[in-house]
């Protein structure tokens, strides 16, 4: 499968769980075990990020798209 999206967590299905109109998928993320985060200089420099630094990478998005190979 190719697309453009950058960040690509795989994992297994853990449940489904369906309502009348929506359904809940849990995922267990297994891969990749690095997240590539592309943030402005400014952001960087404000945050004073450097190398071994603990961090967390919230993914901030209106959608969560769900793709099976």
């Amino acid at each position: 499968m190719e697309i453009s999206a950058r960040n690509i967590l795989k994992g297994k299905v853990e449940s489904v769980e369906k309502g009348q109109v929506m359904a809940s998928i849990k995922i267990n993320v297994t891969d990749p075990t690095t997240i590539t985060a592309v943030i402005t200089k400014e952001s960087a420099e404000k945050l004073n990020i450097k190398e071994g630094d603990d961090l967390a990478a919230i993914i901030k998005s209106t959608e969560v798209i769900v793709g099976k190979e």
